[in-house]
């Protein structure tokens, strides 16, 4: 089973190309290999900073203490559930 690649192309001057170039051949890779490996690595370093959320050590307590909390819906909440188990039943 063969898995088509994707491309992505982008234009460089000559002196970034050969710097990077220069890069990959002090690694002993292909330039594609190289580009593609230090784009998927800033993509994660990206992805991490952006979706990862850190509580300080109060806002992880109260955090924490809200989920032990027992639930209580509040009146939008149960106009909601309500409405949709009035919506539900069979006609």
């Amino acid at each position: 089973m063969t898995t088509a690649a994707a491309r992505l192309d982008l234009r460089l001057n000559p002196t970034d190309k050969a710097r990077i170039s220069r890069a990959a051949d002090l690694r002993g890779v292909p330039l594609s290999a190289f580009v593609r490996d230090a784009v998927l690595r800033e993509a994660e370093s990206v992805m991490a900073a952006e979706l990862t959320v850190t509580l300080s050590a109060e806002e992880s307590r109260r955090f924490l203490k809200a989920l032990d909390a027992p639930f209580q819906p509040n009146a939008k909440l149960k106009k909601a559930m309500a409405d949709a188990a009035r919506l539900a039943k069979p006609r």
